[in-house]
């Protein structure tokens, strides 16, 4: 699939692939599902190919990550409490739950925050909480544009110098991918059993 999308943006204007790269990395924070790395990567070789600038195209993404994670983060400060209000939040997360849950953010925010955004799934979720837990803007901001421009800085310029290196450098990161997603599977197995423990409980169990 990546080959032959490369075949057509071969032909594109810089500024075109700039746009792009920047809307892919906004969305994974909306649509996990959004493979940001990979577009990234690629954008990163894609401009390389074309003879653009990587320092643009690292700037278009991370302005385009961070400004979605922090949409997702006000949409949390927003409407997350009266979410978890409702029947089916409360569900998700009891208010006792979601009281400690808050705790571990105005204590560890910061380091969760950062850590997260190297990890699949957090990446999304991490966020909303962060609102959904009152943390402050700039606490939220500053660690997350940080990890930001380490990982999508990274792979943006790993991608532009990559030259006939393309095939080894994405089976190399898809590789790291793999391993960045099974650290997440671990990393939520002791958050399930938290919340399985917090809400027995909550429940009176």
């Amino acid at each position: 699939m990546i080959d032959s999308l490369l075949e057509r943006m071969l032909a594109l204007p810089a500024g075109f692939v700039y746009l792009i790269i920047g809307v892919f990395a906004a969305l994974e924070n909306i649509v996990p599902p959004v493979p940001a790395d990979t577009v990234a990567l690629f954008g990163g070789f894609l401009i390389g190919q074309i003879g653009g600038s990587a320092w643009i195209a690292f700037f278009y993404v991370w302005v385009g990550n961070v400004l979605g994670a922090l949409l997702v983060y006000g949409a949390g400060r927003r409407y997350g409490p009266r979410f978890f209000a409702t029947p089916l939040g409360s569900r998700l997360l009891a208010p006792r739950q979601l009281e400690r849950l808050g705790f571990l953010y105005q204590r560890h925010g910061v380091i969760v925050i950062f850590v997260s955004r190297f990890l699949p799934m957090f990446r999304a979720v991490v966020p909303a909480f962060a609102g959904t837990a009152r943390l402050g803007f700039w606490t939220t901001a500053v660690p997350l544009g940080m990890a930001s421009a380490i990982w999508y800085g990274a792979l943006v310029f790993l991608g532009a110098r990559a030259g006939e290196n393309w095939d080894a450098l994405r089976d190399g990161v898809e590789g790291a991918s793999r391993w960045l997603l099974l650290a997440a599977l671990v990393v939520a197995m002791p958050v399930a059993i938290w919340w399985w423990r917090t809400r027995r409980e909550t429940d009176g169990h």
